[in-house]
């Protein structure tokens, strides 16, 4: 068995023991949250895509719907929504929808300038999950299949090397380790816990979806039951060959 299918299989054997992780109880960061923390937007293309829309206008009818997920690594319920919901959809309406994670969640933050100090829900391995993947986001190009490895393996924290070499081998992991154990580290989780707490409602629980920047009870039942249903009939352009059910034309080269 491959690497790479093994690594997906893994995603579908992973014990989940709840759908929600309550208190107590995202180059992968949308382009358009980069537009609002540029200082946290690294390689990606946040900045480009940011200049791109200020010069066609924000409000296109073919504008992308905006799936932002506010998750910690180690939560059972944001993991089977990223590995089963949120990726496939992502893989199957790319060209119509943006993705954005913020892996903090139900973390707290304490300290009034940096370093910060964090604690976490699941634990310091949450914590350490929670920064590595923030700074995979900021130091990689495929961000989303290098956390998707991850999060659909058996050891998210374990994984992660692997999973970076997989899909980016030409980034070191000590370049990964440097960001978490460093000044960038802290700074890009600071930024996550502050656009956590700006979320409007609070959020109450973990996974948190918003769509277009809105949270609704409807949609959060929505996203978790059908994310791609939700997105095909959000989007206001044109719909893609997956969301119509239309017969899709191949290139007889690559049959």
């Amino acid at each position: 068995m491959s690497v790479s299918l093994g690594l997906f299989l893994l995603g579908f054997c992973f014990v989940l023991e709840s759908s929600e992780c309550r208190p107590g109880a995202p180059c992968l960061y949308l382009p358009a949250q980069g537009c609002r923390f540029p200082e946290t937007a690294g390689n990606c293309a946040g900045q480009k895509y940011c200049l791109e829309q200020k010069a066609n206008g924000q409000n296109q009818t073919d504008s992308p719907v905006e799936v932002a997920l506010y998750y910690e690594s180690l939560c059972p319920g944001c993991r089977q929504f990223l590995v089963l919901q949120l990726y496939p959809t992502w893989l199957m309406l790319h060209d119509i929808m943006a993705v954005s994670l913020v892996p903090f969640g139900n973390a707290q933050e304490s300290g009034q300038k940096p370093p910060y100090t964090f604690t976490c829900q699941h634990g310091e391995d949450e914590c350490l999950g929670n920064m590595i993947e923030a700074c995979i986001m900021n130091l990689t190009k495929l961000a989303f299949p290098i956390i998707y490895c991850m999060e659909s393996s058996e050891d998210v924290i374990k994984s992660a090397q692997v999973c970076l070499q997989l899909y980016e081998p030409a980034v070191d992991w000590n370049t990964v380790m440097t960001c978490v154990k460093g000044d960038l580290g802290n700074q890009l989780m600071h930024a996550n816990a502050l656009m956590t707490q700006a979320l409007k409602p609070a959020h109450e629980y973990v996974p948190w979806v918003t769509i277009n920047g809105e949270h609704t009870d409807d949609l959060q039942q929505k996203a978790m039951s059908s994310l791609f249903m939700l997105v095909c009939n959000l989007y206001k352009g044109t719909k893609p060959a997956a969301c119509t059910g239309a017969a899709m034309k191949f290139d007889r080269n690559y049959l």
